[in-house]
């Protein structure tokens, strides 16, 4: 009887034990042994992982900022001759016969020689036009129907400087006369009438002769830098 009642204390002794370990484990701020608290009593959470999931889909690589500028934006800048286009007083027109023409009797081929006169750089451009100036009077003229060749371009002249333009003609055939071989009448002119593009038009006579042609027609080269023969 003496050892059943020392095993009932025992037992009691237990339980009551877990008990009160029990009671503290639920009060607030209380925390099972080994459970790590804050010196306050509060628990302490655990830190969040900076490890990244190999299932995340990967971001979208960002685009790289332009960066920015002050002030009013930046123009890129037409390449330019630096010059004026010329005008009809900044250019003086000179006409001989050319050394390259066609066979025959008539003028054939000439040159046109523009100086500029002006004192500073100017720019022709493009195809003359060309007429006849009938009995040397501008108006009279008789327009030649032009064919063009070569490509055109800027030319910038410089004061004093020089462009050029070829007129090649239908030539005259024969003697005295002479005759055309479409069987029109042979036409000649003591001047021309030839125009610049936006530097008006200039009357010209032939240093060593007159106009001889063929069908009113004429190939005209792009005025040029260079000079042709």
């Amino acid at each position: 009887m003496y050892g059943i009642g020392i095993r009932r204390v025992a037992t009691a002794m237990v339980t009551a034990s877990a008990a009160t370990l029990l009671m503290t484990a639920c009060q607030p701020g209380g925390s099972p042994a080994g459970a790590g608290s804050s010196p306050s009593g509060a628990p302490v959470k655990p830190a969040a992982s900076t490890s990244t999931s190999s299932s995340t889909s990967p971001s979208t690589p960002s685009t790289p900022s332009t960066p920015a500028t002050s002030g009013s934006p930046t123009h890129t800048a037409t390449p330019s001759t630096g010059a004026k286009a010329c005008g009809l007083s900044d250019l003086k027109a000179s006409m001989y016969q050319a050394a390259v023409r066609p066979d025959g009797t008539g003028t054939g081929a000439a040159i046109v020689e523009f100086t500029n006169v002006s004192g500073k750089a100017c720019t022709v451009q493009g195809y003359p036009t060309v007429a006849g100036a009938g009995n040397g009077s501008p108006e009279k003229n008789r327009p030649l129907k032009v064919t063009t060749t070569g490509g055109a371009s800027t030319v910038k002249v410089a004061a004093g400087g020089k462009a050029w333009t070829k007129l090649t003609f239908v030539q005259v055939q024969g003697e005295a006369d002479g005759y055309c071989k479409s069987g029109a009448t042979p036409a000649s002119y003591p001047t021309l009438v030839v125009g610049v593009p936006g530097a008006g038009a200039h009357q010209i006579a032939l240093t060593d002769g007159v106009i001889a042609e063929c069908d009113d027609k004429v190939t005209v080269t792009a005025l040029s830098a260079a000079k042709p023969s």
